[in-house]
């Protein structure tokens, strides 16, 4: 094991370098009941087993000065792990890790914070950490305190502090330090909307000055919108390190993927198997429901802007004129999304085959992230025999891809733009009472 640390930036080096780091924690498997257990255990000169838990397992990465980079994953991933080592509140088990420049962090809810100490003694006290002199403090006070909201909260020893007002003051003193390198944590989502916002924009300014940034977040909107890399860990292993887009729907699909095996581990019958909810008289009958991906492979995942197409498949025992096939897009909470059919397609079927295919496609799903089902039906072309109906039956779950909306159920895919300033309209009496010369003439 190898840790290099220092607190000047060396030219045409990495502000951090991991070299196949790992860490590994004890957990003890087994607890004496009592003073006699332990005198057994010790007389056996038996050591009691041990459970050994890596969060991190030979993980090398290299931060340069002016990379701005997100770490996604699981909850339990390694990620508080990874940024606990390059600040210095772990050691490594193994590997070599070398750290250079002034790090700021913003790991945990009041870390480095005294409790019986004033917000304004904190203040001094972490600006000292983080190599500033009183002043250099002195200098920055006034802005710490304004961008922390704390009023006269700032006299006030931090433990008597809620959470936000941990976070507000942490993250003031975290961004006003000017770091070389700044490492945030989840923390942020403590805080209200409010300054979440204020937080993220400060840390955009950071970012543009040509700081270094080492974000953690479960807020994959806000990580690729913020970062320039991203690196996926999950198993304390590096599973992907890229382009942030790319990084996060490789992650967003094993996420899918994860949640369709946890289903079928766990017995919840699929579509098929449901037949309480299917009824009709039979001369036609849809034998399969194929949702087909951008690669026309079946899946019940999906992304906004990316191709969906629906497969049915039918079957009918007798001769069949001008049938009707149609399908129901349901979102989760009941809501219905949209219901197209072949007649309204335009697509005129006069006489079925016995067995045959039919595919709805939509070029570019414009569905935001949700969980959603279909429902498929055959009918007569008046409408009045339902030949076969399967209701809600075949879910499926849209995650936001490159949507850049998040809010109602559909993308609509429109642009904003600025229209140009143009001369009010003459004709308008309402604006050219608001003419100065017109105010001017009044008055006279």
């Amino acid at each position: 094991m190898i840790v290099e640390r220092s607190h000047a930036p060396l030219p045409a080096t990495p502000l951090v370098e991991l070299r196949a780091v790992s860490r590994r924690f004890v957990k003890r498997a087994e607890r004496h009941r009592s003073f006699q257990d332990l005198f057994i255990r010790l007389l056996r000169r038996r050591k009691p087993p041990q459970d050994l838990f890596w969060p991190l397992r030979n993980v090398s990465l290299a931060v340069h000065p002016g990379d701005s980079i997100g770490v996604i994953g699981p909850n339990g991933s390694g990620k508080s792990t990874l940024l606990k080592l390059i600040t210095g509140i772990l050691e490594p088990t193994g590997g070599e890790l070398y750290v250079h420049g002034r790090i700021s962090s913003l790991l945990e809810l009041g870390a480095g914070f005294q409790p019986d100490l004033t917000g304004r003694e904190n203040i001094y006290l972490n600006g000292s950490i983080y190599g500033l002199t009183r002043a250099e403090i002195d200098a920055r006070l006034d802005d710490i305190i304004a961008y922390a909201e704390l009023g006269d909260f700032i006299d006030t020893p931090v433990k008597h502090y809620s959470s936000g007002m941990h976070v507000r003051l942490g993250f003031a003193v975290a961004i006003y330090t000017e770091p070389d390198l700044l490492l945030v944590d989840e923390v942020l989502a403590v805080g209200d909307a409010a300054f979440q916002r204020k937080c993220l924009h400060s840390i955009q300014q950071y970012r543009d000055r040509g700081g270094t940034l080492f974000l953690v977040s479960h807020d994959l909107d806000a990580v690729q919108s913020i970062c320039q890399r991203v690196i996926w860990l999950e198993d304390g292993e590096v599973q992907a390190d890229g382009a942030p887009t790319d990084v996060v729907m490789a992650y967003l699909n094993h996420v899918a993927q994860t949640e369709q095996e946890k289903a079928r581990r766990a017995g919840i019958p699929s579509s098929a198997e449901i037949e309480n909810r299917r009824w009709g008289t039979g001369k036609v009958r849809i034998t399969a429901v194929e949702l087909l991906d951008t690669d026309g492979q079946p899946s019940k995942v999906f992304y906004s802007g990316a191709p969906l197409s629906v497969r049915l498949r039918y079957e009918a025992a007798e001769t069949v004129a001008n049938p009707v096939f149609g399908l129901a897009i349901h979102h989760d909470n009941g809501a219905h999304i949209a219901g197209p059919n072949t007649r309204f397609g335009g697509l005129e079927i006069p006489r079925l085959e016995p067995v045959g295919s039919l595919t709805y496609t939509i070029p570019a799903l414009p569905l935001l992230e949700g969980q959603y089902v279909i429902s498929v039906a055959a009918v007569d072309s008046v409408d009045s025999e339902t030949y076969d109906y399967h209701d809600r039956r075949y879910p499926f779950q849209v995650f936001p891809g490159q949507a850049n909306e998040r809010y109602g159920l559909i993308s609509l895919g429109g642009e904003w733009r600025l229209d140009p300033a143009s001369e009010p309209s003459q004709a308008d009496p309402a604006l050219e009472a608001r003419r100065p010369e017109a105010v001017t003439q009044t008055r006279s």
